[in-house]
């Protein structure tokens, strides 16, 4: 966990996100920011569940929060600082955008989700609009949450159909990260070279990579490579 000293007058921001890449990203960020603070960041489950037990701590504006740590669920986070801090305003910053994780987030309290293709300077202006009143949401995330309230609220694995109906034959949609992850899997690096070039953990990488397969519909390198070169995936690559 990494406190900081707080400055006066200003939104405050707190941090949870396993990958120290961009973690130091998301911390740098708020801190070159004039008009927030980083109150702390932890790389955990646990860590973060420690900051927000500490009675002496005081409530973030807004609490940035990743989904897959590796000791449990940002869920878990996001459930305990509502209740602590019900004025707490928590935003999901993720690789998982599928239904299951979307609505379980709002469920435990999320009023933002977005994406890791985000930049930090970019996750920064929605940190504001959360401030001022909004609830920013990553627009492939928005469409399956409409998508999902105009089925009366089906199952995720109906609006997953749904969604896959919607699309017909238009290319499955990867992320600009998803992409460059599925490129530099097609000329055959493996996994710790994945990461090494993205400047992520190996942890990261691999979830890239099942997120790929799984919007594929594939099961292997093999497979992902051929579905991604007759779809044109790969083109510029």
């Amino acid at each position: 966990m990494t406190p900081t000293s707080p400055a006066a007058s200003a939104i405050d921001v707190a941090v949870v996100e396993d990958d120290a890449a961009c973690r130091i990203a998301l911390v740098a960020a708020p801190n070159a920011a004039p008009d927030m603070r980083l109150l702390w960041a932890a790389a955990t489950r646990a860590e973060a569940l420690a900051a927000l037990g500490d009675r002496m701590a005081q409530a973030p504006d807004v609490l940035l929060v990743d989904l897959g740590l590796p000791d449990g669920s940002g869920l878990d986070v996001i459930a305990a600082a509502r209740t602590r801090w019900p004025g707490v305003a928590p935003m999901v910053s993720t690789i998982f955008g599928d239904e299951e994780h979307v609505l379980a987030a709002i469920e435990a309290g999320a009023m933002g989700y977005l994406l890791k293709d985000a930049t930090p300077e970019a996750v920064i202006g929605e940190v504001r609009s959360l401030h001022a009143g909004g609830s920013p949401i990553n627009p492939l995330v928005a469409r399956k949450l409409l998508l999902h309230a105009q089925r009366g609220g089906a199952p995720a694995a109906d609006v997953a159909e749904a969604i896959e109906a919607a699309a017909g034959d238009e290319l499955p949609s990867l992320s600009a990260r998803e992409l460059e992850v599925l490129r530099l899997v097609s000329r055959g690096h493996t996994l710790a070279e994945v990461a090494q070039a993205l400047v992520v953990s190996p942890h990261t990488a691999r979830t890239f990579v099942r997120r790929i397969y799984a919007k594929l519909q594939v099961k292997s390198r093999g497979e992902a490579v051929r579905v991604a070169a007759h779809q044109g995936l790969l083109d510029g690559g």
